[in-house]
């Protein structure tokens, strides 16, 4: 049941939310709407209110908002079939005084999309786009007014990740505590980085030692947000728990477990223990712990893992035992006026992470392989629904805020595309020719249909190795 209802829940509401942002604005500019849609597919239920039908169809991978417009007949392949092909057909349901398809009268002029005036169409054509960026504000600040804020208390320094473009970051050594950021106390590690990422010319920390300036924002300098990401906390190298099936539960590992050295290599923080597995999968390495004061030995052969390096954002592999280390975070209550902000800070933040990622994938700097689609994504929101619905709102916040920037692409048949060709088609004066604009349209659903390809291939090549590895089991 959880399998169906969590991807169910996720996908519908954001796609709910964006399309009731269309419908909302076409109603209020005077656009006919006959048709409101969630899913493609088999319909499932409908019910007609007013001048619309409302239709829940069999697969919630999409939906429409079906309007009026001269190019009804163009585009209809798009959204279902024209007002024209879907007219009603038994003259028993016919609504004598109702605009086609739910009865004979044609649909006046002025209630055509290309009727009203630029403004109005983009405001129908963004509204979209804005709704899912509200939703994510609105579950981000109930998030935090339902949890809190997680608060990380510490202000010890611990793993400096490096930076060819931060070269000063160097100057931080391993137990430094950070005592104020460009000049301003700070009594958490949260303040650390947010201080930091809202610098201008310099991170200037101050720590019990002395001072670090690191130049940011600069001509061959890092962005001040690099900076804040380079900076991590102490974390004692203290096994908090395994994952069941994973390499360190198979090799015996438990809660509790002080890590010493590996492979005869000292290890201060948790920093150095992901450094050293890091670079040893596939081969066994030996941990050296303390478990209730008495000393152990354990032998463990981490497994291969893909990951995203933080400066370069090529795709690389890692080795993994699944161990994590104590959370050293708590959660602190905000009021509503703070959970507002944060709500609106987390979205900023997620919006920037996804235009960066867009920009890597462009430049050839993130692999594909990274992406995910509908199989992925009811995947994940099972995972997140049996962790709670912390987890499970967060991944719709997150989805959501995916949907509003993507959105914003010009590819002809996203919200950015149709955005762009009415604007051009606003400045020239006229509408682009049948021809150009089936042309266009075409362009956008290769582009979709490409990228639709390499998320599906994505999301089962896993499981087809899977098979795959079975068989060769079999006839081995």
């Amino acid at each position: 049941m959880l399998s169906i209802l969590a991807p169910v829940l996720v996908f519908g509401l954001v796609i709910f939310v964006h399309e009731l942002g269309h419908f909302i604005a076409a109603k209020a500019v005077g656009v006919y709407a006959p048709r409101f849609s969630i899913g493609f597919g088999p319909t499932l239920w409908r019910r007609r209110w007013g001048e619309t039908e409302y239709v829940l169809a069999a697969l919630p991978l999409g939906g429409y908002v079906r309007m009026a417009s001269k190019l009804d007949e163009d585009i209809a392949f798009l959204e279902g079939g024209s007002e024209e092909s879907n007219a009603v057909v038994e003259t028993s349901d016919l609504d004598p005084n109702a605009l086609r398809p739910f009865g004979p009268l044609p649909v006046p002029a002025n209630r055509l999309f290309e009727s009203k005036p630029l403004p109005a169409r983009l405001l129908i054509l963004i509204s979209g786009v804005a709704m899912n960026v509200l939703l994510t504000i609105v579950v981000f600040t109930c998030l935090a007014l339902s949890y809190g804020r997680p608060v990380v208390s510490t202000r010890v320094v611990g793993e400096v990740d490096t930076l060819a473009t931060a070269p000063a970051l160097a100057q931080l050594h391993l137990g430094d505590t950070i005592r104020a950021v460009n000049g301003q106390p700070v009594a958490s590690w949260n303040a650390v980085v947010e201080r930091a990422a809202d610098s201008d010319s310099a991170v200037v920390l101050a720590t019990n030692r002395g001072e670090v300036r690191v130049p940011v924002n600069g001509k061959g300098s890092a962005s001040s947000r690099d900076v804040a990401d380079a900076l991590n906390y102490f974390i004692p190298p203290v096994i908090d728990s395994v994952i069941p099936k994973e390499p360190a539960a198979a090799a015996g590992f438990m809660a509790g477990d002080s890590v010493v050295s590996i492979q005869g290599q000292p290890v201060h923080e948790w920093g150095d223990l992901v450094r050293i597995v890091s670079v040893s999968a596939g081969r066994a390495i030996t941990f050296d712990v303390v478990r209730n004061g008495t000393p152990h030995s354990i032998a463990v052969v981490p497994k291969s893992a893909e990951a995203v390096d933080r400066e370069t954002g090529k795709t690389t592999h890692v080795g993994k035992i699944g161990a994590a280390p104590r959370d050293l975070s708590h959660s602190e209550p905000v009021g509503v006026g703070r959970a507002v902000v944060t709500g609106a800070q987390l979205t900023w933040a997620e919006a920037v992470s996804v235009v960066d990622v867009v920009k890597k994938l462009l430049l050839g700097q993130l692999s594909v392989s990274q992406l995910g689609g509908p199989i992925a994504i009811a995947s994940a929101s099972v995972e997140a629904a049996r962790r709670g619905l912390e987890r499970l709102f967060g991944l719709i916040a997150f989805l959501s805020l995916n949907v509003a920037v993507l959105n914003l692409f010009p590819i002809p048949i996203l919200d950015g595309g149709q955005i762009l060709i009415n604007v051009i088609e606003s400045a020239k004066g006229s509408p682009f020719s049948i021809r150009t604009r089936e042309y266009i349209l075409r362009f956008g659903l290769v582009a979709i249909a490409l990228l639709f390809v390499t998320v599906m291939y994505n999301d089962t090549r896993s499981r087809i190795a899977q098979v795959v590895g079975w068989i060769a089991k079999l006839f081995s």
